[in-house]
């Protein structure tokens, strides 16, 4: 207790004028760091040292690296090479794309040869490959197009007058450059989160739309870095079709130097402008990168110029709370026309299994129409595979759900049954519409962009009407300013209401809810569920997976218990919670409850 006594001799008025001395007018003394130091003198001793040894020494030739630096035939060199760069960059960056997407389809002979194609080329060497392309007219000395199984000829050229040099340094650059572009593409588009893919695709969104404005978007920040070093690689590649006699800009340089003997001043010339390419190719790479980050940090810096050009774009015209827009002051669902009524489900026998564990046995269930169910059960008993199976996001192995008489993921013809390809699949998930428990939101789009998508590329809709819509749904969730902001830039709770919203979007007649208040911190519970309570009152029929049995038990007309893959039981709340008949049910909520 001595700590105590020495702090009790200590004066009150004196602690208090220590307290709240003014320190503003004291002098600052940075901190000494003197290894940091010595390793700054050391750095520049080593470039001086550099700079005087590389100026100041008269071999290196620095007036003959002046008088060829912007020499006609250097610069005549340097622009074949760039045009080959430019060339092969495009044609191998979209045949890359293509062997990406192909090595990913579902379809085993197209994943098989493009895993061959890949294998081979990057097998072999891009000298050898330049070789045998310049040498194909010995293979082959006509090329013929024409109809297969008869004499019609359609094309017919000599290969060495089709075949040029440059031709030939082409179609190897393309050739090699899109083998380990594919590779980049792939490892990208394998980055991106399983949970993108399932909300494109419950929203119903056409497959090529989802690979193209939510997928390779999004693995663009992986394939970037990567990508342009390939870039780089390629431009420093070209020095390779020397061996095909074609003057680009390292042929050129060693032409010149084997007449005047002027080695090392024209290799400099070769590798100043070499550093002039990766240079440009640099920043246009930080400025690409920066681009396709967009939503991934809560405050990024803005670009040079960015302000400047931001005047000249049009904005969107805003909802104001005048007499002619009633939208921002409309909050909750209670009197939104704009939803749809609800339908019926039906679950007839359905069963799956993942390898041999089954998930679901022998499920019959039916939802009337305008129904609220709750379904309960512990983990791994099955309630999120059974969601996702409504809205055929899980293929079930056998029985069959219809969704207002219509069966999901099937036509049918008399007493006949066609499997729907999954084109129109996706169109039938319009009309039922899933959240999320990690809310799935698009990342690199605003809430706005998240909200039009669907309605503009599954329903049609013009992008005028999308954004009312989408204004409209942003007040009843209570989100109105955040219409510009990325999903990064919200809390959980206001992801998971514009997830909400974007479901509803699409104006569904069944809306799933997978644990929607799981991934939440119990304070941003409250707001989701909130939302959730007033669209139970619109007649839209809704379906949710949940652990919070008080909600549950205010919400719900329905409750249904499940386990092992079976549902227990099936009632309403009141006899459910109070009253349950199976001894596991009373078992499960005498945890919880």
């Amino acid at each position: 207790m001595e700590l105590t006594s020495d702090f009790a001799g200590i004066e009150p008025g004196r602690r208090a004028a220590e307290h709240s001395q003014d320190y503003s007018r004291y002098r600052i003394i940075p901190a000494r760091h003197p290894g940091r130091l010595v390793g700054t003198l050391f750095a520049g001793f080593v470039i001086a040292a550099i700079l005087y040894s590389t100026f100041t020494n008269p071999r290196w030739g620095w007036n003959v690296f002046a008088e060829w630096f912007f020499a006609e035939p250097v610069l005549a060199g340097l622009g074949r090479t760039l045009l080959l760069t430019a060339l092969a960059t495009v044609s191998g960056s979209v045949l890359g794309t293509a062997l990406a997407l192909a090595r990913v389809s579902k379809s085993p002979l197209l994943s098989g040869l493009s895993w061959g194609y890949v294998w081979l080329l990057r097998s072999i060497p891009l000298i050898v490959l330049l070789l045998v392309l310049n040498n194909l007219g010995y293979l082959y000395e006509t090329i013929k197009i024409g109809v297969p199984f008869t004499d019609a000829v359609l094309f017919d050229y000599p290969t060495v007058q089709l075949l040029t040099p440059f031709a030939a340094a082409f179609l190897g650059l393309t050739l090699n450059q899109s083998a380990f572009f594919s590779e980049i593409v792939r490892g990208g588009i394998l980055s991106v989160d399983q949970g993108q893919l399932e909300a494109a695709a419950a929203l119903g969104l056409p497959r090529r739309r989802q690979v193209f404005r939510i997928v390779l978007p999004q693995a663009m920040r992986s394939i970037l870095p990567t990508g342009f070093n390939e870039i780089i690689g390629l431009a420093k590649s070209t020095s390779m079709v020397y061996v095909l006699a074609l003057p680009e800009l390292f042929y050129t340089v060693q032409v010149i130097y084997r007449r005047n003997l002027e080695v090392i001043p024209l290799l400099m010339v070769a590798t100043a402008w070499y550093l002039v390419i990766m240079t440009v190719l640099s920043i246009a790479q930080h400025y690409i990168e920066r681009y396709f980050s967009k939503g991934a940090v809560r405050n990024p810096v803005p670009l040079p110029f960015q302000a400047f050009f931001a005047r000249f774009r049009q904005p969107l015209p805003r909802q104001t709370a005048g007499a002619g827009s009633q939208t921002v002051r409309k909050t909750g669902f209670r009197d939104a026309p704009l939803l749809r009524a609800g339908a019926a489900v039906r679950i007839h026998g359905i069963s799956k299994s993942f390898g041999a564990l089954k998930v679901l046995d022998t499920i019959d269930l039916t939802l009337p129409a305008g129904s609220v169910t709750a379904i309960l059960g512990p983990s791994g008993s099955g309630k999120s595979t059974l969601l996702r199976a409504i809205n055929h996001l899980e293929r079930v192995d056998s029985g069959f759900i219809s969704v207002d008489g219509d069966l999901v993921g099937y036509r049918q013809n008399g007493e006949t049954l066609y499997e729907l390809k999954e084109k129109d699949i996706l169109k039938s998930r319009a009309d039922i519409g899933m959240v999320f428990q990690n809310f799935n939101l698009f990342p690199h789009l605003t809430v706005l962009e998240n909200l039009v998508e669907a309605p503009m590329q599954v329903r049609g809709t013009d992008r005028a009407e999308a954004v009312e819509l989408a204004r409209e749904l942003l007040a009843r969730v209570g989100l109105t300013d955040k219409i510009d902001a990325y999903p990064r830039q919200l809390s959980g709770g206001q992801q998971q209401r514009v997830a909400i919203a974007r479901a509803l979007a699409l104006k569904p007649k069944v809306l799933l809810f997978d644990e929607p208040t799981s991934a939440l911190d119990p304070e941003l519970v409250g707001e989701v569920l909130d939302v959730i309570k007033e669209l139970a009152r619109t007649g839209t029929t809704l379906v949710i997976v949940t652990h919070e049995v008080g909600f549950a038990r205010e919400v719900a007309d329905t409750v249904v218990f499940m386990e092992g893959g079976h549902i227990l039981e099936v009632g309403p709340p009141a006899r459910i919670f109070n009253q349950p008949n199976h001894p596991r049910t009373r078992e499960f909520l005498a945890k919880v409850l």
